[in-house]
C-alpha cells in the first residue's frame, strides 16, 4: 500500500459522474456465520471490481448513505489494487452496496495513523520520514544519541496505539488512548524538535502504559532453534546490532487502514543467518493490530516466537481455541507502569501453526516474556494479532471476564467468512471469500 487515496462525494454528484464513465457496480456481502459482524474488514480486489484503473469507487448503502472507504496501491506501481472498508453485517445476513465512480475526493475522518520521525544529528531537529535504513553500527549507544522519535515508528487507530523500537531492540510497546482522535504529531519530541520522552506522563490523549524492559513486548518476534531462544536485535546496552541491515518503510497511511514494512537482513543467530520481514497493519475499530511475518533461512528445528510481556503478570496466560481457526493466548492484570491500571494483553494466533507457549529465560538479552511458538515454513507468511485493552480506554477492561469476552469475540469476528459477489446490471461477475 505505497499510496492511498481517500474517496468520497455526495450521492448526487456520484450519480452524475458515474453515468459518464461506467455502469454502477453492485457489491453483495454475505455473512456465512451465525455471528453478527461489527465493522468487519472487507477487501475487494480492483480486478474483481473493474479493469479501469481510473475508476475510483464511492460506496453507498441501500439508503444512499456513504460508506467510508479507501483504495490502496499494494504493489507500488502507482495504481490502486485494493478497495478497503468496514461494514456491519447481521448473522447469516447480507448487505448490498453500490460502487460508483467519483472524480471528487474527500478526506474521511482519520481513524488510523503512522508516525515516524528521525534526526540526522544530535543538534538537528526531528523530521517526519516515510522510512529509514539502520545499519549494525548505528545504534544509539554507538552514535551517542537516540535518532528516532518514540524510539521508532508508532501506529494507532481510534482505540489504541503501539510503537516499535527500531533502534535495534525491536520490541513492541503500547500507547493507551483515552480518545478516539489521533494523538498529536509531537509525541516524542519537544518544542525545539529534539527527541524527548514526554509520553510516560498522562496527557489528554493518553500515554505509554506498558513496561517492556528486555522483553519483545506485545506481538514482538524472536526465534528458537530447539530450546535456545534468539532475540532479533539487541538491548539498549549494546553498541553493535546482530542484524546487519534493518529497513523500515511506511507502506500506507489511510483513514481506515495503515501499514508498515520492517525488514531484517542478515540477522546472525547461533552461527546461522536469516532474513525476516514484518508487516504490521492496523485498521479502525479494534484494540489491536495484525502482523504478518516471513522468514528466510529457516531450518528444521527453528520455531517463530511471538511475545507476550509478563513483567507484571501474576498468573500464567490462558489459552482458548476458537473454532479450530485461532488460539487466544491472554493475560489480565495490573500490567501497566507501577501496576497502576488494569491492562489485558493477548495474542490471536493461527490454530494450525500454534505449538503451545513457553517462557523466556530469567536472564539474558530476552527475558520477561511468554513466547507463543508458531510453526513457520521457509519464506511462507504467517499472520497473527496482538491485542491490548486498557481500563482508561474502556472501564470494562478492569474486569478479566470482560477482556476475555472481547478478545474471544474479536477472534470469532476474524474467523467469520464473508462471501463477496460483484455484479453489473444484475449479472454475477465474481464470487469470493474474505
Amino acid at each position: 500500500m505505497k499510496y492511498l487515496f481517500f474517496l468520497g462525494c455526495t450521492a448526487l454528484l456520484a450519480l452524475s459522474s458515474c453515468s459518464q464513465r461506467e455502469e454502477i457496480k453492485i457489491i453483495t456481502l454475505k455473512n456465512t456465520d451465525s455471528v453478527d459482524l461489527w465493522q468487519k474488514a472487507i477487501v475487494v480486489q480492483r480486478l474483481d471490481l473493474t479493469n479501469d484503473k481510473k475508476f475510483y469507487p464511492l460506496l453507498l448503502d441501500a439508503k444512499g448513505d456513504t460508506i467510508p472507504s479507501q483504495v490502496d496501491d499494494t504493489t507500488g506501481d502507482g495504481e490502486w489494487d485494493e478497495l478497503f472498508f468496514l461494514i456491519d453485517i447481521p448473522a447469516l445476513g447480507e448487505v448490498v452496496l453500490t460502487a460508483q465512480h467519483t472524480d471528487d475526493s474527500i478526506a474521511y475522518e482519520q481513524k488510523t495513523a503512522v508516525r515516524f520521525g528521525k534526526r540526522d544529528g544530535l543538534a538537528d531537529p526531528v523530521q517526519p520520514r516515510l522510512g529509514d535504513t539502520l545499519y549494525a553500527d548505528q545504534l544509539p549507544l554507538s552514535i551517542g544519541y537516540q535518532p528516532y522519535q518514540t524510539d521508532g515508528p508508532s501506529w494507532e487507530n481510534d482505540k489504541v496505539g503501539f510503537r516499535h523500537y527500531l533502534d535495534g531492540r525491536n520490541s513492541k510497546d503500547v500507547f493507551g488512548k483515552k480518545v478516539s482522535y489521533m494523538s498529536p504529531s509531537d509525541v516524542g519530541i519537544n518544542a525545539q524538535g529534539a527527541v524527548e520522552d514526554n509520553y510516560h506522563v498522562m496527557l489528554d490523549w493518553g500515554r505509554d502504559i506498558m513496561p517492556v524492559g528486555n522483553s519483545v513486548g506485545i506481538g514482538g518476534i524472536a526465534l528458537a532453534n530447539g530450546d535456545t531462544m534468539y532475540r532479533i536485535g539487541v538491548t539498549a546496552l549494546d553498541a553493535v546490532n546482530n542484524v546487519d541491515t534493518t529497513i523500515f518503510r511506511v507502506v500506507g497511511k489511510g483513514p481506515l487502514r495503515s501499514a508498515m514494512d520492517i525488514q531484517y537482513r542478515n540477522w546472525e543467530a547461533g552461527g546461522r543467518y536469516y532474513s525476516l520481514t514484518e508487516q504490521p497493519i492496523i485498521w479502525a475499530g479494534m484494540y489491536g493490530y495484525q502482523n504478518t511475518v516471513r522468514a528466510k533461512g529457516m531450518q528444521e528445528r527453528d520455531t517463530l516466537l511471538v511475545g507476550l510481556v509478563n513483567i507484571f503478570s501474576s498468573q500464567p496466560p490462558k489459552e482458548i481455541i476458537i473454532d479450530n481457526q485461532w488460539v487466544v493466548l491472554y493475560t489480565h492484570d495490573r500490567q501497566s507502569y507501577d501496576q497502576e491500571w488494569w491492562l489485558g494483553l493477548g495474542l490471536i494466533l493461527p490454530y494450525d501453526r500454534y505449538k503451545g507457549y513457553t517462557e523466556a529465560p530469567k536472564i539474558g538479552p530476552l527475558v520477561d516474556s511468554y513466547m507463543a511458538k508458531l510453526d513457520i515454513s521457509d519464506d511462507a507468511p504467517v499472520s497473527y494479532y496482538a491485542v491490548a485493552g486498557w481500563e482508561l480506554s474502556d472501564e470494562g477492561f478492569r474486569n478479566r471476564d470482560y477482556f476475555e469476552d472481547y478478545i474471544v469475540d474479536l477472534a470469532k469476528q476474524l474467523t467469520a467468512k464473508v462471501v463477496i459477489e460483484i455484479s453489473t446490471a444484475n449479472e454475477l461477475q465474481v464470487g469470493s471469500e474474505k
